[in-house]
Order: C-alpha cells, then sequence, then structure tokens
C-alpha cells in the first residue's frame, strides 16, 4: 500500500495567527505539496487579500471541515483574478469548503485533466450585483469534470459553468440568485441532472458561442432537474452575452447540437420554460468563421411545465418583441423556438432527420414557433411538426484516478 502525506494546515482560528501569515502559509502548503498530498484546512472563517493558486500537480486533495465550516473570505481582495486558481493539474479534488466574495471568478480551474469540486459553495454575500465576480465554480478547458453537491450563489454571470470541457457532470447541486444558475457552454459529453436550480435569472442554459477555442458543443443531457421560479432580475453586466437572458427563464439552448431535455419540472419560470434560438437572436455580428450558429438535433421530452399566468417578464428586445409584436399577453408558451434553420439541413422541402427540433411527451407544454427568420410573419403555436424523436443521447462518462 502507498501512502501519501497528509499537510495539515492547523490555523483554528482567526485570533490564533494574523491573516496575513495564514495566507502565506497556505499558499506555501499549495506551492510545496508533493503529488499525491491532502492539504487539510480545519473550521474557521479565513480572510485573503489575494488569490490562492495550485499549479502543476497531481493528485491532490484540498480538503476542508465542511461546507459553511471553513470559510475562505475573499472580502476587500486586493490581489489577484480570481479567489482560487488550479491550472495545469491533474486528479485534482477540491470538497469542504466555502469561498465567499472573491473579486472575480471564485474557483478557476484551467487545463485540468480530472477535476473534481465536492461539497464547495461559492458565494458573494449581499445582494446580487453586478459588480459580483462573474463565475462560481469556473471550470475551462477542462476534461473529466465533476460537479457534487455543491452550491453556487450571487454569481454575475453563471454559478456553476463549465466551458470547452469535455466529459462532464453536474449532479446533487443548488444554484440560486445567479444570472444563469448552471451553464455548459462549448462542451462535450455532459450529463446535468438531480439539481436545483431556483431564483436565478436563467435557470440551466446549453450554449454554443463564437471566437472560443473549442468548437461545436454538443451531446448534452439535461435531466432530473427541478428548475423552478427562475425570475430573478437580470443583473449581470452590460455586454456580456448573459446580459440578453430574459429574467424568467427556465432553459436556453443557444446555437448547441445534439441536447436532450427530460425528466425535468420546468415550473414557474415567468417569462419562458425552455427556449431553442439560435445566435442571430442575439444581434450580435458572426466574426468567427468556424462558428455555427443553429440549434440542431434538440430533443425536449417528458418534462413537467406550469407557468403563473403573468406576463411575459424578460426586458430589453425580448421583452418589447413578446409584448408589442407577439402580443402573447398573459399566454406566453411553455417552449419557444425561433424558427431559424440552416439552409443546408433542408432536403426536398424537409429538414434532415438528424436536425430536427423534436418535443415529445411534456405535461402541461405549450409551443410557439416565433419565425423569426422571417420576421415574425407566420407565428404558430402548431406542434405537429415536431413531433418526432431522437435516439438517447451517450451517458457521460468521468473517469477519476
Amino acid at each position: 500500500m502507498r501512502f501519501f502525506p497528509c499537510l495539515l494546515l492547523s490555523i483554528t482560528s482567526l485570533s490564533a495567527v494574523a491573516q496575513a501569515d495564514f495566507q502565506k502559509k497556505l499558499q506555501r502548503q499549495l506551492i510545496m505539496a508533493e503529488d499525491g498530498s491532502t492539504i487539510t484546512i480545519e473550521a474557521g472563517t479565513y480572510t485573503l487579500s489575494g488569490s490562492l493558486s495550485l499549479e502543476g500537480k497531481k493528485n491532490i486533495t484540498v480538503r476542508g471541515a465542511g461546507l459553511d465550516k471553513t470559510i475562505l473570505s475573499f472580502k476587500g481582495q486586493t490581489e489577484g483574478a480570481e479567489g482560487v486558481r488550479v491550472s495545469n493539474a491533474e486528479n485534482i479534488i477540491l470538497e469542504n469548503f466555502t469561498v465567499q466574495d472573491a473579486k472575480g471568478d471564485a474557483i478557476k480551474t484551467m487545463n485540468v485533466q480530472g477535476i473534481t469540486f465536492k461539497n464547495v459553495k461559492t458565494e458573494w454575500t449581499g445582494e446580487p450585483k453586478a459588480t459580483n465576480g462573474a463565475y462560481g465554480l469556473y471550470p475551462v478547458m477542462c476534461q473529466n469534470v465533476l460537479i457534487d453537491g455543491c452550491v453556487a450563489i450571487g454569481a454575475s454571470d453563471a454559478g456553476i459553468y463549465v466551458g470547452q470541457s469535455k466529459n462532464i457532470i453536474v449532479r446533487n447541486s443548488r444554484a440560486y440568485h445567479n444570472v444563469a444558475g448552471i451553464e455548459i457552454e462549448n462542451s462535450l459529453m455532459a450529463d446535468v441532472y438531480d439539481n436545483e436550480s431556483t431564483e436565478n435569472t436563467g435557470g440551466i442554459l446549453v450554449f454554443d458561442l463564437p471566437d472560443l477555442v473549442q468548437k461545436k458543443g454538443g451531446n448534452v443531457r439535461v435531466y432530473n432537474n427541478n428548475i423552478h421560479h427562475n425570475n430573478f432580475p437580470n443583473f449581470a453586466p452590460k455586454g456580456n452575452i448573459v446580459a440578453n437572458v430574459p429574467q424568467g427563464t427556465g432553459v436556453m439552448i443557444l446555437a448547441t447540437n445534439h441536447v436532450e431535455i427530460f425528466n425535468n419540472k420546468i415550473i414557474r419560470n415567468n417569462s419562458i420554460g425552455t427556449s431553442i434560438i439560435s445566435y442571430f437572436m442575439t444581434e450580435n455580428k458572426i466574426k468567427d468563421k468556424e462558428y455555427y450558429p443553429y440549434p440542431t438535433g434538440i430533443y425536449i421530452h417528458d418534462n413537467v411545465y406550469e407557468r403563473d399566468r403573468v406576463r411575459y417578464q424578460g426586458r430589453g428586445r425580448m421583452g418589447q418583441l413578446f409584448r408589442y409584436k407577439l402580443r402573447f399577453g398573459k399566454k406566453v408558451p411553455h417552449i419557444v423556438y425561433d424558427g431559424i434553420v440552416d439552409p443546408k439541413n433542408i432536403e426536398n422541402g424537409q429538414i434532415k432527420p438528424d436536425s430536427r427540433i423534436c418535443i415529445q411527451n411534456n405535461q402541461n407544454a405549450t409551443f410557439v414557433n416565433i419565425d423569426a427568420a422571417n420576421n415574425f410573419k407566420n407565428v404558430s403555436r402548431d406542434a405537429t411538426a415536431y413531433n418526432c424523436t431522437h435516439s438517447a443521447l451517450k451517458q457521460a462518462v468521468v473517469s477519476l484516478k
């Protein structure tokens, strides 16, 4: 049996050692840790003035005493762009601690092969505001990502965000008071299940965006989630892509391919239960020649929809569209499709089977194709053309040592 060293940070209270000494000792532990080490941070609230970083390590565990028991507070942070940053590493476990009030992103992991967030909480205390950090949990350009039993609060972009990554599981987690609760962006092979996303602007987003290194995300499954009451005002900074997300959005699929949304409760999101839209709806110019702006191969089935009888809540152009042009009043459909189709996916007047939008067996669901491609001339609530199926997508498998 192989034994790994265990590094115990034995500072248990703020009065034991000056905060600056605590930060220096913890950062030193992260720098000096041998591969295979466990760094343990005992219970307590610790104030840090700069980012903590772990780089180039393998098989490291950073473990607190428990969510809300070990708190790393970055309130008043003066150095660094994140609270905690992990980069160029393999098989890293972050568990049982809370990160509060980071100047930028709370925990960012980049170029990590095997990253686990277990019972980790990120939050910005006080009222949610545009000056909060963009992301809570933020793995980007990673492979084999597991987010399990986590909580994210107050992010001005996304509480739980996975971007440009592959082989992803997000489960048993809760996101609230963020602009986006959970977001999967430009990523492949992702399963998002058994989560609660509530009181955000948008509950769960599946996006593909231009001008990023990894293109054409897909094979994203969102299932068995409770996505409810996401009616929080949008507080994203101006110019941010999620500033376009209408207040009251349950699920938004933007320009992504092969997405399956099933067995979710999508209830009382009082603008749109689920939207399926192309990038053209953002009205942003596309300069990335390799970018594909259309959603294709989308399958929405066996979900439960409910909506309060209120007017569409989203502001901005989308709000104007629903209030004044489409005039849905209090009868906004649960599932909204922009109707913009890639002409290359049409053969003999029909959309190729693999590219179709399929909607089936949803409880209480109403539908609309807003015909955005033709300036909304032929808005239709008839879902007959979308009564089709796709083969079930493959399960995401995360390989962790």
